[in-house]
């Protein structure tokens, strides 16, 4: 089983459970936005430490919880799960994603962890105009997918751009997750 030093947070118990089951690891439990003082304590305290990696639902009140967790631990690494891998029924959550999709979306966050690069907020609005993730009509279809395949999930065409530098994800990770997705008529051999 993977092991991971990190500390994991993660919003409620059904979340620690799934995660436990994919990996062995701490987890610390927000219990949605109203967190407690003692678990802000905790937080502080495997910020300080070994770390954290963000792993919330991938649904508006996680993406909510992330971003507020993020503004306080901004050296903080990021999971996460597609709509598609956390969805049972009606419900998009963590603990609905099996133990592989889990672990696929830790290895992710822990393989940027050394990504401290000097092009930090190297993605711009023209990469995305530029590659038709954003201005066209297939924008979203593409960027859903190369969400899916880089492991940030689907945004907007802004907030697809924040999520790439909030990730630190890599050119070269991106453009090889671009080639992926390219039809084979398109030519632009990035």
């Amino acid at each position: 089983m993977m092991k991971m030093n990190e500390i994991v947070v993660v919003e409620g118990r059904d979340d620690t459970a799934a995660v436990k089951k994919a990996v062995s690891c701490i987890t610390v439990e927000t219990h949605g936005y109203g967190i407690q003082k003692e678990t802000w304590d905790l937080l502080d305290q495997g910020y300080q430490g070994p770390g954290l990696v963000i792993f919330t639902d991938p649904d508006h009140a996680g993406e909510q919880l992330r971003r507020r967790l993020t503004q306080k631990y901004p050296e903080a690494k990021q999971a996460y799960l597609d709509w598609e891998d956390a969805r049972k029924e009606e419900d998009i959550g963590v603990e609905n994603a099996s133990p592989e999709k889990i672990r696929e979306a830790l290895k992710k966050a822990l393989r940027r962890e050394d990504s401290e690069r000097e092009d930090r907020d190297s993605f711009t609005m023209e990469i995305l105009l530029a590659e038709n993730l954003s201005g066209c009509s297939q924008a979203a279809q593409r960027r859903r997918a190369l969400g899916k395949i880089l492991g940030i999930g689907y945004g907007n065409s802004h907030r697809f751009l924040e999520k790439l530098n909030g990730f630190h994800v890599q050119k070269e990770e991106f453009y090889e997750a671009l080639r992926t997705i390219q039809h084979p008529e398109d030519s632009s051999g990035k």
